[in-house]
């Protein structure tokens, strides 16, 4: 079984009844480390009790957590590591215009691959699922924008969670406004809970008028690159020109591997009764090959 080499770490808080990341890591057999405060410790056990790390501090919030997982990595010697939101369902594999379910272990092992190959590769991670239906064309990935939720650190750059509020993109911009580069991957997706959808977490940040707060937030960080406007008929954060600002190529190294895609070796199986008809002529027709 294929395994990523770099840390894995989920920082949850309040979600023990149901830890999506962490039930779907275990279900796949993926190594990682469930990042809790000490008052939680007995309610997340049922996650396996080696895999907890416990917070030397409570009630400090998720940017503590998340710089703490960071120093961590660091004291381990890792050149890189994974952090994942705890409301992740599972990963898929876009094959064929289909968002087909794959194991977690081989999906990571394939990004750290790509990101390794480059010199300058600060925050790799994978796209959400709802943002690229069924038959709707992509590149395998997209450079030099938002990465979100479940994402590899290069611990080479000098960047650090600084807000409760956008943490996720204010992260990017500190990459990208270094020189760095970050990578959108859309060759595996994250099916991954829709916000306030899940009791715990951040949730209670959102309520209110907590999405203005936010965007508000990130625009006195990044002012002329940021804006608040008002999209899906809600407070959102805008990036002046969609990102596109951000122009530095990925830096290939000169001793970077030959990719070799037989590494990986995935197979598409079914798993359970197929539902769609249009999905089971499909795969009838890949299994006549």
């Amino acid at each position: 079984m294929i395994e990523p080499r770099y840390p894995v770490y989920v920082v949850s808080r309040g979600r023990h009844e149901n830890c999506l990341t962490a039930k779907f890591l275990i279900k796949d057999g993926t190594p990682f480390t469930l990042v809790i405060e000490r008052e939680e410790q007995e309610a997340y056990a049922k996650y396996g009790r080696e895999r907890l790390q416990l917070l030397p501090l409570s009630n400090r919030g998720l940017i503590y957590a998340r710089n703490w997982v960071l120093e961590d990595a660091k004291a381990k010697g890792a050149e890189r590591f994974w952090i994942l939101d705890d409301n992740i369902h599972c990963i898929k594999r876009r094959f064929q215009g289909k968002r087909i379910p794959c194991n977690s272990g081989v999906a990571l092992a394939a990004v750290e691959d790509f990101a390794d190959r480059y010199e300058n590769v600060a925050i790799a991670g994978l796209n959400y699922e709802m943002f690229l239906p069924n038959g709707c064309p992509n590149p395998p990935f997209v450079r030099n924008v938002h990465v979100y939720s479940c994402t590899l650190l290069n611990l080479a750059c000098p960047i650090r969670w600084r807000s409760y509020l956008n943490d996720d993109t204010d992260l990017c911009l500190q990459a990208l406004s270094l020189g760095w580069c970050t990578v959108l991957v859309n060759a595996f997706l994250i099916f991954k809970v829709r916000t306030m959808k899940l009791k715990g977490g951040n949730t209670g940040i959102y309520q209110g008028d907590g999405r203005l707060k936010m965007a508000r937030a990130l625009e006195r960080l990044w002012p002329g690159v940021v804006t608040t406007t008002r999209r899906f008929k809600r407070p959102q954060h805008h990036i002046k020109d969609a990102w596109s600002r951000f122009t530095t190529p990925l830096q290939l190294k000169a001793n970077a591997p030959t990719p070799d895609p037989e590494r990986y070796a995935m197979k598409l199986e079914q798993v359970q009764p197929i539902q769609s008809q249009h999905l089971a002529q499909w795969y009838e027709s890949l299994e006549a090959r």
